[in-house]
């Protein structure tokens, strides 16, 4: 399947995740139903390796595909966003744990939950891992996770971030999520009990940082010379501007026939008090606004992936400029898309706030919830981009 393949069959997905988003907010997690049609479409597959069956597809395709899909349903968005990185991470892991994953069953999936939250242990030939681990999105359909965990001496100090393959064999989820936004999305915890991970199924963040991994002696596409951290937030910020985007072309379509009270300027003869909403001037300069703010957050997001790839491409050094760059965009995307959804509740008045109204008051739960992300932390990424700017010292494991 070539990738234009994909993108139009993620397409033709989209009135059936739309029909399902309710169901998916009802059942607190993606309906199976959804996770096999996105796997028969090879949306998984996107940024898989070609040597596992994959396509190692321009990322551009990967993140237009994302956009569609969280247009659709937000919840399914974002937990596809997710899963659909991760297979590009476990191509960035040792030959063996690749095989692992993928060298009985090239449609494994992958869920995450990175923030060190459980406790680690140094063995022979590898670590032990117990704890729990918070907000996998999709884990319920995932059959491995990646999991975060602190490396420490034995005074308790940091000696490494790493993260941590382990097969669903050796954890449970935690049916936990219950929220006010992205409910469908089932970012349940992760559950371990004392379980083994040989050494060759961790990654520490260094040569993550350096782009130099163990995965690179196998994969030569350019696609795996990208950061992790662009990647991974660029998804994410993707999913929330896709979000945005579907609730504006909902709304649009809404305010063309709707009608709302009024006092600045003449209504309708047969209609005391009121005139239609899209004859509104004020409602026209938000809508306006709005369209303005998603347009940019996705113009901005594509540029960057564009210019990463290009550079990925020329097998040159990717500056730390466009790094910092690519993060505060990523963060900007998030805001300018709660933006825009809050520019379209002032515009609907007080028919979201009914039960029912679900399209756009979904829509804003579902990125209140998503800014709470780590990686859309839009004052950390600011400064980060003005450090970098100003040509101070920086620390920011999302760039």
């Amino acid at each position: 399947m070539h990738d234009d393949d994909v993108l139009a069959a993620v397409r033709a997905l989209v009135p059936a995740l739309r029909e399902r988003a309710g169901e998916a907010e009802t059942q607190r997690r993606l309906p199976g139903a959804t996770v096999e049609e996105l796997a028969d479409a090879a949306f998984f597959r996107l940024l898989q390796p070609r040597a596992y069956g994959g396509l190692a597809t321009d990322p551009g395709v990967f993140y237009a595909a994302v956009h569609e899909i969280a247009k659709a349903c937000g919840s399914t968005g974002w937990a596809a966003a997710v899963l659909g990185v991760h297979p590009w991470f476990v191509a960035q892991l040792d030959p063996r744990a690749q095989q692992d994953v993928w060298g009985a069953d090239g449609s494994a999936r992958i869920c995450s939950a990175h923030a060190p939250t459980g406790e680690v242990t140094a063995v022979d030939g590898g670590f032990r891992l117990s704890g729990r681990w918070h907000f996998s999105a999709g884990c319920d359909h995932a059959h491995w996770a990646l999991l975060g965990g602190l490396v420490t001496d034995d005074g308790g100090r940091p000696l490494d971030m790493r993260t941590f393959l382990v097969p669903c064999s050796d954890y449970r989820v935690d049916d936990v999520w219950d929220t006010v936004g992205l409910r469908g999305s089932g970012s349940n915890d992760i559950l371990v009990e004392d379980a083994f991970v040989p050494a060759h199924r961790t990654l520490g963040y260094g040569p993550v940082t350096t782009l130099r991994c163990p995965g690179h002696e196998l994969h030569h596409e350019p696609l795996y010379r990208l950061p992790y951290a662009a990647v991974f937030t660029t998804a994410v910020a993707t999913a929330m501007v896709g979000i945005a985007e579907g609730a504006y072309e909902d709304h649009l379509a809404e305010a063309r026939g709707s009608v709302r009270a009024s006092r600045t300027a003449s209504p309708p003869p047969t209609t005391p008090g009121a005139r239609r909403a899209a004859e509104d001037p004020f409602a026209q300069v938000r809508l306006a606004r709005a369209a303005g703010e998603i347009d940019a957050a996705r113009l901005q997001l594509g540029r960057n992936m564009t210019d990463l790839y290009a550079v990925a491409c020329r097998g040159a050094e990717i500056p730390t400029e466009l790094r910092a760059r690519t993060r505060r965009d990523q963060a900007l995307a998030g805001e300018r898309a709660r933006t825009a959804v809050d520019l379209l509740m002032e515009n609907a008045g007080r028919g979201p706030l009914r039960s029912g109204h679900d399209v756009l008051q979904r829509a804003w739960r579902d990125l209140q919830t998503g800014r709470g992300q780590a990686a859309n932390d839009v004052e950390r990424a600011l400064v980060h981009f003005a450090r970098d700017a100003l040509g101070m010292d920086v620390h920011d494991p999302m760039v």
